[in-house]
């Protein structure tokens, strides 16, 4: 089953149910992957997975950063932070599975010896962009840091 059957069958679950924020979460995260496909060229009857992950990947992300900005409100920001949070959690299932800090440092250690940039701190966009580029499935913010630790950076 596609993401895109899966969104649909919990979406008529969640209405069924009468679960107003998982369906709100799915109704967004359907818009995104439909406005993501036809930016992509493509159509909205025939959207691929990986168009689908990319889509709530980014929309997740950015509702993650907005969380954060909510929290730092306190008691003010606290029904918006939840609710974003119900989200993230809900929508963070059809997201791709990243790697681990050991295995993501592993793979930044075997790039930095494959480019033989070991020490060179001004080598670090170098690096992450090898490893962006030929890997899937990494987190950015943690190769940046992991590359900026290898290197010397800090």
């Amino acid at each position: 089953m596609s993401i895109m059957e899966e969104l649909k069958a919990e979406l008529v679950a969640a209405m069924k149910a009468g679960d107003t924020a998982r369906r709100d979460a799915i109704r967004q995260a359907q818009t995104e992957i439909v406005t993501r496909a036809a930016a992509d060229g493509g159509n909205r009857d025939n959207i691929s997975d990986d168009i689908a992950q990319a889509a709530i990947s980014g929309y997740v992300k950015k509702m993650a950063k907005a969380l954060e900005e909510y929290r730092s409100l306190g008691e003010r920001g606290a029904e918006q932070a939840a609710k974003l949070e119900t989200e993230v959690e809900y929508l963070s299932r059809w997201l791709p599975k990243t790697a681990d800090e050991n295995t993501t440092r592993q793979i930044v250690r075997d790039t930095i010896a494959e480019l033989g940039v070991s020490g060179d701190q001004k080598a670090a966009g170098r690096v992450i962009g090898t490893i962006m580029k030929n890997r899937q499935g990494l987190d950015g913010a943690l190769v940046a840091r992991l590359v900026a630790e290898e290197l010397g950076g800090s």
